[in-house]
C-alpha cells in the first residue's frame, strides 16, 4: 500500500521532454528559494499535489494566524523552447524508506510526460557567509555534466567537498540512473546556519540556469533582497551568540561561587 496521496490540479498538460528540477528545503534552504523564485517568475501552473503521512508531524502557522499543513506540489511551464516541471515544497520526507519512495513517485510522473533530463537543487553548508558562492555539480553521466559546464562557471570537482547527498536531491540523481534519465545537481556554497536562508547561492544557481535553460527571468529581483536579508541574519546571528555568551559566562560565575564555598 502506498504512502503516497497525489492529486492532479486541473487538466493534465501536453509537455514536450519537459525538464524536471526540484528545490525542496535544505542546507541553506538553496534550491527552496531558487524554485521558489523561478516559479513565481515564469508564472508556473500548479499540476499536482503531493500528501503523505510520513510529512513531519507539525503545521504552520500563517500571517491570518490560521494554520496549514506542509505541502509539496509539481508545477509546469511551457515555453517556445522549452517544457518544465518544478518541484517545490515545505518539507521532505522523514525517513529513508519513505524518501526512496517519494523520490521513484516523482520519477514516475516525470516518466509520463517523456521527462529526458532531471535538475536538482541544494546547498553546502560552510562555517562562513561566502561573498560570492561557488557553484559545484555532480550528476550520473559525464554527459549532462559536460553540457551544463561549458561556458559556465561551475566546478564539478565536488569529491573531497561534501560527503553524500541526502535526501530527494541526491535520491533523484541515483534513482533515475535505473530509469535512463539523466540528471544533474548544482550545489551552491552558503552559510552552513540553521537561522540562514542562502539567497546568494540560490542566485549564482538560477544565473546557471537562466542561461543554459534560456529562462529570461530578471535575477535582479531576487538581487534587492539580500543584503538586507543578509544583514538582519548576521545580526540574529550575532545577539545569539552574545546571549549563548553571557549565560556561559554566568554558569562559570556561579561554578566559582560553589568552589568558595566548598574552600
Amino acid at each position: 500500500m502506498s504512502t503516497w496521496k497525489i492529486d492532479i490540479i486541473g487538466k493534465k498538460p501536453k509537455l514536450k521532454n519537459p525538464i524536471l528540477i526540484e528545490g525542496l528545503p535544505g542546507i541553506g534552504n538553496v534550491g527552496k528559494v531558487a524554485i521558489d523564485f523561478m516559479i513565481e517568475e515564469l508564472k508556473a501552473v500548479p499540476l499536482y499535489d503531493l500528501f503523505s503521512y510520513t510529512f513531519p508531524h507539525s503545521v504552520f502557522v500563517k500571517e491570518n494566524n490560521l494554520v496549514e499543513l506542509p505541502s509539496i506540489k509539481i508545477y509546469y511551464k511551457k515555453t517556445k523552447k522549452k517544457d518544465f516541471l518544478l518541484l517545490a515544497g515545505d518539507v521532505q520526507p522523514i525517513d529513508e524508506v519513505s524518501s526512496y519512495e517519494f523520490s521513484e513517485k516523482v520519477i514516475d510522473i516525470a516518466q509520463q510526460y517523456h521527462c529526458k533530463e532531471i535538475i536538482t537543487l541544494g546547498g553546502i553548508g560552510l562555517q562562513d557567509i561566502p561573498k560570492k558562492p561557488k557553484v559545484y555539480c555532480t550528476g550520473n553521466t559525464r554527459t549532462i555534466i559536460n553540457r551544463y559546464k561549458k561556458d559556465t562557471a561551475i566546478n564539478d570537482k565536488l569529491y573531497g567537498v561534501v560527503g553524500p547527498i541526502v535526501g530527494i536531491s541526491g535520491l533523484l540523481l541515483g534513482l533515475s540512473t535505473k530509469r535512463k534519465i539523466e540528471a544533474i545537481s548544482f550545489l551552491s556554497e552558503t552559510y552552513g546556519h540553521p537561522l540562514y536562508l542562502g539567497i546568494k547561492g540560490a542566485r549564482e544557481i538560477l544565473k546557471i540556469l537562466n542561461k543554459k535553460l534560456d529562462l529570461n527571468i530578471d535575477i535582479r529581483k531576487l538581487s534587492k533582497e539580500i543584503d538586507e536579508i543578509e544583514s538582519e541574519m548576521v545580526k540574529r546571528t550575532k545577539e545569539f551568540v552574545e546571549v549563548s555568551k553571557q549565560t556561559a559566562i554566568k554558569k562559570l560565575k556561579s561554578k566559582f561561587k560553589e568552589m568558595d564555598y566548598i574552600g
